[in-house]
Order: structure tokens, then sequence, then C-alpha cells
């Protein structure tokens, strides 16, 4: 496994993911009976820098790489990071990804090191993610590339793309899975207080991110109860009475505060909800929407149909797939 390194990277593209693969190496008991390369027992883990001169990140930190670009072909797994960095021309740098990336067995990308493997032609025709910040200008400088912006992370056929930063992490974890099985993961998961895992579908921000956090104390335990309680009666009037106000008072107060009205906030909360049940439960439609408060099942299809564009039903089925 080969991860690029280059000026002004940003640090925790390369270390967060290596930390994970790392970790598996250090493990016992690597493979487990799901494992789909049981044959595989460790990651053999480099980097490389044009000339193999020391990097310096974003951040500031150095990193001294173990081998020269120029000396490495391509690797079963290459890792481009992102940053500042990853959007300057750097002629070398592309030369060696047209002429050596498409032979590795996996390319991977993680934040706007996307627009590295664009550059070179190699999202040409599928899809692909980066961070929320920069997916307009991925699709605008690369209209052949179909550019995904929600996701945390995308695999197009022997092609990965990641989101921002920590992203990468849960690609990473992703990548271990598919190799060397869930118990594996699993573990690198709890010893590195990870999620196991971010389902790569999901949202690049959750419904409290996308909305700001109310600066009231009464308003912002408001936020919290919604998002645990999507079932419950979550009117106006009932969430004005938790927070003490009056029902205009309310309505004006926390649509100042988290820039989002009160009812548009429910309706996130319960997508989101809604999204992540349908991914990791095999819980009915049915019963899904009464948990995630739709009531019925054609009230949670209509929601999902003006949103994401297609039904609770069609969104299952594409998206509980593994990587």
């Amino acid at each position: 496994m080969l991860f690029l390194l280059y000026d002004d990277l940003q640090s925790l593209d390369v270390t967060g993911p290596l930390e994970v693969f790392s970790v598996a190496n250090r493990l016992p008991g690597l493979v487990d009976e799901h494992a789909a390369h049981a044959d595989r027992t460790e990651y053999r883990l480099r980097t490389a820098s044009i000339g193999g001169r020391p990097v310096r990140t974003s951040s500031g930190l150095r990193l001294t790489p173990d081998v020269d670009l120029a000396e490495v072909g391509a690797p079963h797994t290459l890792l481009v990071p992102g940053g500042a960095g990853a959007q300057r021309s750097n002629p070398l740098i592309i030369d060696w990804l047209r002429h050596n990336a498409s032979a590795a067995s996996r390319i991977v990308s993680v934040c706007t090191g996307a627009f590295l493997l664009a550059e070179a032609g190699l999202l040409n025709g599928r899809q692909a993610t980066t961070h929320w910040r920069r997916t307009e200008l991925l699709a605008k400088q690369y209209p052949l590339v179909s550019v995904q912006p929600e996701p945390i992370f995308v695999r197009d056929g022997t092609v990965y793309t990641s989101a921002g930063v920590t992203a990468g992490m849960d690609l990473a974890l992703a990548l271990v899975e598919d190799d060397l099985g869930r118990t594996v993961a699993l573990d690198i998961a709890r010893q590195l207080v990870m999620f196991l895992r971010r389902p790569g579908n999901q949202t690049q921000f959750s419904a409290q991110l996308s909305a700001q956090a109310a600066h009231r104390q009464p308003l912002r335990e408001v936020q919290s109860w919604v998002a645990e309680h999507p079932e419950a009666d979550l009117s106006v009037e009932t969430l004005a009475q938790r927070a003490g106000l009056s029902p205009r008072q309310f309505a004006r107060a926390f649509t100042e505060e988290t820039g989002v009205s009160p009812g548009r906030y429910v309706d996130q909360v319960r997508l989101e909800s809604a999204r992540r049940h349908l991914e990791d439960t095999d819980s009915n439609i049915s019963r899904v929407a009464r948990f995630c408060g739709y009531g019925t099942t054609e009230s949670m299809r209509r929601a999902f149909l003006r949103t994401l564009g297609i039904s609770p039903a069609e969104y299952r089925r594409r998206f509980t797939a593994s990587l």
C-alpha cells in the first residue's frame, strides 16, 4: 500500500488511514472467516514523494517518505491525500499517476486528493466525492466526473473517493472490512474509538451539523431532544412548551439561532433517522416510518421523493449493500 506525499497535504488524510491499516497489522488473528482475501496477512505500508524528499504538511508537520516516487510502480492500493497542494498543478505527480495508477488494484483518494485523480483522468466517467466545500469546484473543473456531494465515500469500480479528513478513516476501515473481515474491522474501530462503520452513502452532514447549535440552553436541549425522539409529537407548540416559550417566541428564536425553522429541522432529523434505519436494520418500511415519526409509509415515501428523489424501498435497495 502506497501513500503519495506532496507539500501542503492535509496531514490527517495520510496519518488517519495509515493508523487504521497499521492497527490492523498489530492485531492478533488478523483474518476472520468472512474475509474476502483470507490469504492476506498484513499491509505493507509505504510513503513516497517526488525525489524522496521530505514534505511539509499544511499544519507544518514534516513527513519523511520511505521511497522516491520514481522508483516505485503501481502498488496494490494507492492512497492519494488531499490538502491545499492537491489543487495546485504538479506535473510530475500527475504524470506518475497517469502512467502508474491505473495498474493499481485499488485507487483511493481522501478529501481533495480527488482533484489529483481527476486531473490525471482517473475519474473520467466515474462517480466520485470530495470535501463538501469543493464538490461544486470539482464538478466545474472536471465535467466528465459525476460528482456526488453528499456521501462520505464513494466506490466506482476500483476507484474509491472520500470526503474530508476523518472520512478517509471511515473509508480505510471499510477497506479493512473488505480485506480482513468485519471482526478485524470492529476491533480496529474499538481501539481507535470509531464507529463501525459510517455507511459510505451517509451524508457528510447530520441534521445537527447542518443546523447551527442554538445559543440558548433551552433551545439546544430541544435540538437534542428532537434528535433522540423523532417519533414523538414534534409540533411547534410541544417544542415551545419544552423550551418554556410561547409558540411564536419559540419559532422566531429557533430560526434565528439555528438558521432553520423548527419544522424544517424536524423534517431533517426524521429523514436522517429513517435513512439510518433503512441502511442499518432489516425492519420493514412501515415500522421504520412509525419509529421515525412519519406515521404512515406514504408520508415517509413523499418525504423521500421530495428530498432524495427516490422511494424508501429504492433507497434501501441501493444503499444497504456492502462497499
